[in-house]
This record gives C-alpha cells, structure tokens and sequence, in this order.
C-alpha cells in the first residue's frame, strides 16, 4: 500500500489532517508491512507461493552444523559470551512478522496480526494473535514482547541490537495483546526492524538467584532451556556430538498461512564435527543427509563416491537471487600502518584473484565488488546528481576516487597484469614513507612493516599464501596466525588483530545495522560489528540519510553514495562469492519443492520447506 506525502510547512500538518478527517488513521495497517509499495500476498492468502501445503510431517533431517564452532556450550543465543547450537534462534523463537522467501522488504504477521504505521510515522503497533503460545502453554502477550526488547537492547547482549535499535525510543504495553513501538525519529525499515525480533516468554530464566534472592541477570542465562514460540523444541542433546530439536507437534501457528507447508520434519539433528575432512568423509559415509559446500577445491574434486554413483547422494547447484554480500579481508585501520589509505590500497593491489579463481577455485567463483552486489543498491559508474549533493559536503574528507567512476578490484587479465598492479603499490607505499632497505619495506624510522594475519582454521593459509608470496615482493612481512575459534572470537570482540578474513552478508534493504558495520560509535564499542574501525562524519551521515530515505530514490542515492565512500577507502580487500548455493541432499531421504525461491539461503530453505520421503 503506497500512501503519497504532500510536503506541508510543519505547523499546519495536523490542521491540514483534522480537516480531511485523517488525524487518527494509521498511515499503514494491513496483514504485513513492505518498505516501498504493495505486499506480494493479499490479506486473505492461504500459503507462500515456494511451499508444499500438502507436504507430509515425520521423518528426521540429518545436517552439520553452519558454524565455525566445533561445539556450543549455552542455549542462549542472544548474550554475548560463549557459543549456542547452530539454527537454535530461528527454529524456536518466533517474531511479530516473518519474512517471505520471494520478496524483499516486506514481513506477515505472524505473531502479530495486524501492524498499524502512526500517522507521523513515529511509532508502530503490533495487534497480537490470541492463539499465539509459548513453549510452556502461556499465551505471548504484550508484556513478553517488550520484555524480549528491553532484554535485548539491555547490557548483557551483543552490542549489534542497541545499534541497530538506536532510533527506538522504547516499548509500550497497549493492553494484553497490543504493543507499541515509539521511534525517536522517522525510519522507514524500522517497523520491519522491531517486527523481526525474537520474542521470548517473561518466564525464560525467572529463577531467583540463591546469593541475592533476585532475578538472575540475562547474562547467567546460560543452559535454562529457552521458552520461545516457535515450531521446535530441544530435544536430545550429545554435548560436543550433535543436537536434535524436536517439532512440536501443537505448535501455535501451523495453520497460519506464513507457516503452512513449513516445519516438516519431526526432527532436526544437527551435528558437529571438528574439522571438513572429517565432516566430508561423514557425509560420503551417510552419517546425515544435507551439507552446504563453501570450498570450491572440495567441490570440484572431493564431492564423489559410492553414494554418488548409486543416487543416493545427489550433488547439486541452486541459483539464487541473494546479494552477493561483501566477503574481503578485513584491515584493522586502528592500527598503524594501516591507518593509512595508500598503504590499505596497496596492500589490495597484490592480490591476484584471477590467478587464485583460475588455479585453486576452479572458476567457481565472482570477485566481489562492492558492499551491495547484486542489489539495486550497488553504485555503476560516476555519482549521478542525487548522489553528488549527498558526498559534496564531505569533498575534504573523502578520497578524491569517490567522485569519479564506481570502485572495481584490480585485476590482472586483459590490460592489466600483476606487475603493473604491484608497480602502482610501490608507488602509493613510496609516498606514504615506505622504502625496501636491508631487505624489508620500511618506514623513516626504520621500522620493518610486518602484519599479522589471523585465523581460527590452518586451513585458511591456503587462500592467504598466495597474497602473502605477492606482499614479499613489495618487501612486506605478512605472517598467518592460527589460533583456536574461542581465542580468536575474543581477540575479534576486543578489535586485537592486523588483517582477518569475514564474511559480511548482503541485503536488498540495507538499514540501521551498517551503523554497527561502519559508524563511528561502534568502532569504540568491543564486540561491535565496526572490525575495520571505521571512524568517518561522512560514513556516519551517509547511513543516516540511507535510513531515513523518504523515497526509493534518495534511498538507492544514499545507498550508492555510501558504498563509494567505504570502497574507495580500502578499508576492506574484497574477496568473492558464489551465484548459486552448492549443496549435497540424500535424495533417498528427501524430498524438495521443485524450485528454490529467489531469496532463500541454502540451508534455511531445506530446514523451512523439504519433507521426509516415506
């Protein structure tokens, strides 16, 4: 539903509103919400066009673990320290609104009703559904959700929600089953925001600590068992071995038509193995039955065996619609030499994808380009008009390339080649004071640059040496560090590294969390999603405009312009990415709809919507 504004001096806004007898009605109130124009399903649909409604419930389905964590020691996944279960969040907790799989930017209610957009956009408000229940049998109520927020944006969570939250003033109780979302100015992806996070009952944790005889912090929250409302339980647990969660066969809302065809299995067990050969040799081996495949060397040359041959096991790609997201090295700009943007962009200069993707990626693989691949938000060449009076206030403090053609990573084919790429680093690290003496590359002072990169798998020296081999050639020390995942999750949290490898995803509908990314604010906050640190007034007001956007066209404008501002800063190394998701099913055991919507993430779309063959 698209409500057209007229731009009215602010005092005579509400007079002009009590006339034409609109002072009361909610500028949007529908069955969803969508950011920019009409929802896709109509208040009266019965199922999401992607599902199977007649799919059978039973069976179970046999996956490994997404994380890089070789086990989880909690079942809160919300506190900041120590590790939970794989997929344990989405398959418990459910939210206000759930998101379809063939649409961006807009939510159903699911818990919620209805959702209703105040008149000055300032606030949203949630109609809770009466059927809706916990885990425990209690009926979710308005003061579960606000408790659920105020948990979230307290002192005991990840930093990331208090960023991405900032713009919410707070949470009201309206009556039993209504609750009010207050804004502290307007932000159109807000609703949607507020509408997507978990919600989890009062009662989760309410035993009283035996020292104090008060409520015990969120924080020792730790292996109380989670009461949630989605469609699955905890059920046997093998710490260090695997977990199974159990469908809940009265689950509240199997009915509702944002569920229908979905939560199929009677069981998910994920299981955890410590490193990918053992975790490869289990699934030739018929240990589980789905396994998503991010190594191209293993996929080209490893995914065989009996199983293949008989049929049981099918290997297969799925091409998707997903943003490409913004996996690169990460350089800590806290740190000096770093902190200097003609070292940054040399470092980028002596890496050689093309090399890499032809001799150890098979060409399987896409360079990444930006922050907002694959999107409509992704900048192509020069800044338009829109874009240019959103950077021109900020010339002085951006580098000069932001103005001209949108950023791409260096390449050595065609007209280009390595060595001329590794003659411009010399260039840019000659100017920035750094000349090769008694063999290393060093600074006025004397000091030889040696870097470190970190890693939690020594299997990430791989894709690093052949950067690493380049870098010597410009006379720099760049050493790997291996460390085990609780060290280098912690040295992550406290920003204590030189270069690290991350996989940012992408959206269609970038909001409040590039903050957390990229603001100036969470670059002194531990724990915060800012690894490169970035500390920028233009990166600040850019987002800011970017989530503000009245309009799909400021909205694209401040999206372009913000992604050339974070490029042309070489704050990140670009790596690559895949255009299909590359996954092994047991074709035995499985069954699937017969195509993948556009906007599911591997994993997620067998888990939602495949069932059990009998």
């Amino acid at each position: 539903m698209h409500v057209p504004r007229v731009r009215l001096p602010r005092p005579l806004r509400p007079l002009f509103l009590l006339a034409l007898g609109f002072l009361a009605a909610p500028v949007w109130a529908a069955h969803g919400y969508a950011l920019w124009g009409e929802l896709r399903y109509p208040a009266d649909f019965q199922h999401f066009a992607y599902v199977n409604p007649q799919a059978p419930k039973g069976g179970e389905l046999r996956l490994v673990s997404n994380l890089r964590v070789s086990t989880f020691d909690k079942y809160n996944p919300f506190t900041q320290r120590g590790s939970a279960p794989a997929y344990l969040s989405n398959l418990m907790f459910d939210s206000l609104l759930a998101s379809a799989l063939d649409e961006t930017g807009a939510a159903y209610g699911l818990l919620a009703q209805d959702v209703s957009l105040a008149p000055d956009r300032l606030s949203v408000t949630f109609k809770l559904r009466p059927e809706a229940r916990f885990h425990n049998g209690q009926p979710v109520l308005a003061a579960d959700v606000k408790h659920s927020y105020d948990t979230l944006v307290g002192p005991y969570t990840s930093p990331a929600y208090k960023t991405i939250l900032e713009d919410v003033a707070g949470a009201d109780v309206v009556d039993d089953r209504t609750v009010r979302f207050r804004f502290k100015k307007f932000n159109r992806e807000l609703p949607l925001t507020v509408g997507g996070l978990p919600v989890f009952s009062r009662a989760w944790g309410d035993e009283k600590d035996p020292k104090t005889g008060q409520r015990k912090g969120f924080d020792q929250v730790v292996m109380d068992v989670p009461i949630g409302s989605g469609p699955y339980r905890i059920g046997p647990v093998r710490f260090g071995k695997d977990i199974t969660y159990v469908r809940d066969p009265k689950y509240w809302a199997r009915e509702l038509p944002v569920r229908r065809g979905t939560a199929n299995f009677d069981r998910i067990t994920v299981k955890i193995y410590k490193d990918g050969t053992a975790r490869l040799e289990a699934l030739k081996a018929g240990e589980f039955d789905l396994m998503r495949f991010f190594s191209a060397g293993d996929w080209a040359r490893r995914v065989n065996g009996k199983r293949f041959d008989t049929g049981e096991l099918v290997k297969a790609e799925f091409t998707h619609k997903l943003p490409t997201g913004f996996q690169s090295y990460v350089l800590n700009t806290r740190r000096p030499p770093l902190d200097d943007i003609r070292v940054r962009e040399a470092l980028g200069l002596a890496l050689d994808y093309e090399w890499m993707n032809r001799q150890m990626f098979y060409g399987g693989y896409q360079r990444v380009q930006g922050l907002f691949g694959n999107t409509d938000c992704a900048a192509e060449g020069p800044p338009g008009a829109a874009e240019l009076a959103l950077l021109e206030p900020w010339r002085k403090q951006l580098p000069t390339a932001v103005f001209g053609p949108a950023y791409r990573a260096p390449r050595t084919d065609g007209n280009d080649s390595l060595r001329g790429n590794l003659r411009k680093a010399q260039a840019l690290l000659r100017d920035a004071g750094w000349t090769v003496r008694d063999g290393a590359l060093r600074n006025t002072k004397g000091d030889a640059m040696v870097l470190e990169y970190l890693d939690s798998q020594e299997t990430g020296a791989r894709t690093v040496t052949p950067w690493s081999r380049n870098l010597e050639k410009l006379g720099v020390q760049l050493n790997f560090r291996p460390v085990d995942f609780a060290l280098y999750q912690q040295r992550l949290q406290t920003f204590n590294f030189d270069i690290t490898s991350l996989a940012f995803g992408g959206t269609h509908n970038p909001g409040p969390e590039y903050a957390d990314l990229f603001g100036s604010k969470a670059a002194d906050t531990e724990d915060s999603g800012n690894m490169a640190g970035v500390k920028s007034p233009a990166v600040d007001a850019l987002i800011a405009r970017m989530v503000g956007a009245e309009t799909r066209p400021e909205f694209l404008a401040a999206c372009h312009a913000l992604e050339r501002a974070i490029t042309h800063s070489h704050y990140l190394v670009p790596q690559w990415s895949a255009s299909t998701h590359r996954m092994v099913y047991n074709a035995w055991r499985l069954a699937r709809p017969d195509t993948m919507p556009p906007y599911a993430a591997g994993e997620d779309w067998a888990i939602d919507t495949w069932w059990s063959k009998p």
